[in-house]
């Protein structure tokens, strides 16, 4: 291997990257994989518009944009089981495609947590403040963005100390996510049925499960705004290395993490549905001025004050588990880009007590800390429309590692049924459904009206889709005159032994 200039010496055996190996099972794999998908926080932004698009449907939106998140987690799952390296997509792609399509999948990556990060921030911020009582303070931008700042250095010096450390904080955020969503939850079908719901709400129905009478547009719209609710699950395989059975675990952790999920989103918007009607006034599901966050809205009336207060603590609760839990497989990928030489040498370094990628880490935080800062100065507006053009990036990286399991495998396709079904025929369904959400996405975005902001008439939601995954090729071929030694296929390829040493 051709050595870089950096200081920094990455370990000779790709698999032994200083990780700390074996130190979660499968709960905390799964607890990680939640933490990233922030379900409450990704309710609060979405539920609205799925409605909006769907009307009563929404639940089986949920369900029908569940189908591919689960056949591109089989594509996880069997690449897991084969290569358990952290670098997830960057490593699975270059091993079945080349350096060059595996360094642009791993910016993807990069590229949807750095602009997740930013958003999740704010968002932690705001209800925070809403929750304490300031709302005047929540309105002010130089106070939300402070205290979201706040929260990106944080989460971020939690996520240098340790993996354990990471599992523990992400158990406790996820017990009241899920506590407060489920009793909510609860306490409104139980005011439904009990007829004391009032008189805006109507009864649970079993055909909102089915997606019949819908358009194709309706529905398109409906699954590519469920890409963002869904995204994140996959951070499960990014800490692989680290994780008890590291051959296992993190596939088992990603399938019944959506599982997870799935159950979680029908569940809460029945609830919603049920108890709010679907008025033009009020707590109405059609009143525009509740779009923004059904969720929160029906604390109150479902429960009273403190359900209220509890559903606005769990929103900033949840968007402060995924400021952190984001961190963690972007780290991680960067350390696998950099033992590859990909990237320079200095993202290898692993803190020698803590065991984690510091380096890497600490760029990624202070990465998103810019984009916040320079996004949120620039307009409030064009913060908002960065969040919405995310399903370009997740949708990229994820049609990336689907067909990547089909090219990979593909020479033992036909050696069973299961190899067939689960490393073909489903990644493949999984990455063509990705491929036509990352299209239908752009088509809809590339028009002016799209989001809230637009330049030369071209909407905003595309320019920093789009211009952020454009970003990657200079960033790459940088990478590649400084050691060329990936890219020309000497450190990586389809026949690099990667596994994790056998300490689990």
């Amino acid at each position: 291997m051709t050595e870089s200039s950096s200081t920094a010496t990455p370990p000779t055996n790709p698999g032994d990257k200083g990780l700390a190996v074996g130190s979660i099972g499968l709960l905390g794999n799964v607890i990680i994989g939640l933490g990233a998908v922030a379900p409450a926080y990704s309710l609060a932004a979405t539920l609205g518009f799925v409605v909006a698009a769907v009307h009563e449907r929404s639940p089986a939106i949920f369900v029908l944009a569940f189908i591919p998140m689960l056949l591109v987690a089989f594509a996880y799952k069997e690449l897991a089981e084969d290569t358990p390296d952290c670098g997830t997509t960057f490593t699975w792609g270059t091993k079945a495609f080349g350096p060059w399509i595996g360094w642009i999948g791993g910016w993807g990556l990069a590229v949807s947590a750095i602009i997740v990060l930013a958003n999740v921030a704010e968002i932690a911020a705001v209800y925070l403040l809403k929750f304490l009582g300031l709302d005047s303070v929540a309105e002010n931008l130089w106070a939300k963005v402070g205290l979201g700042c706040l929260f990106i250095i944080a989460m971020t010096w939690t996520a240098i100390r340790g993996i354990v450390l990471s599992e523990r904080l992400q158990s406790v955020l996820m017990f009241i996510q899920f506590t407060v969503l489920i009793a909510a939850s609860i306490f409104a079908l139980v005011k439904v049925g009990a007829g004391t719901a009032g008189a805006q709400a109507v009864s649970p129905q079993l055909s909102w499960l089915w997606p019949s009478g819908l358009s194709q547009s309706q529905i398109a719209a409906g699954v590519i705004l469920c890409i963002f609710i869904y995204w994140g699950w996959d951070a499960c395989l990014a800490i692989s290395e680290e994780t008890k059975d590291p051959t296992k675990t993190p596939g088992q952790a990603a399938v019944l993490t959506c599982l997870i999920l799935v159950a979680t989103y029908v569940l809460v918007a029945y609830a919603v549905q049920s108890f709010a009607g679907f008025g033009t006034t009020g707590i109405g599901l059609n009143n525009p001025d509740n779009v923004d966050d059904v969720l929160t809205i029906l604390g109150e009336p479902v429960a009273g004050g403190f359900m209220a207060g509890a559903l606005l603590l769990t929103v900033s609760v949840s968007a402060i588990s995924s400021t952190q839990s984001t961190i963690l497989p972007t780290a991680r990928g960067t350390l696998s880009m950099a033992v590859y030489k990909a990237i320079p040498d200095r993202f290898a370094a692993v803190h020698p007590r803590y065991m984690t990628p510091a380096f890497g880490t600490a760029v990624m935080g202070a990465s998103a800390l810019v984009f916040y800062l320079v996004l949120s100065v620039a307009s409030q507006n064009t913060l908002a429309d960065s969040i919405a053009s995310l399903g370009l990036a997740v949708a990229f990286y994820y049609g990336v590692t689907a067909y990547s399991c089909v090219w990979y495998f593909r020479r033992s396709l036909f050696t069973s049924a299961r190899n067939f079904f689960f490393r073909g025929l489903f990644p493949l369904l999984g990455g063509i459904a990705m491929t036509w959400a990352f299209v239908k996405s752009a088509v809809d975005m590339i028009k002016p009206d799209y989001g809230s902001t637009s330049f030369h008439g071209v909407g905003g939601v595309f320019i920093l889709g789009v211009g952020m995954l454009v970003l990657g090729i200079p960033l790459m071929l940088a990478c590649c005159a400084h050691n060329s030694s990936f890219f020309k296929g000497q450190t990586l390829d389809a026949s690099t032994e990667v596994k994790v040493p056998d300490v689990y």
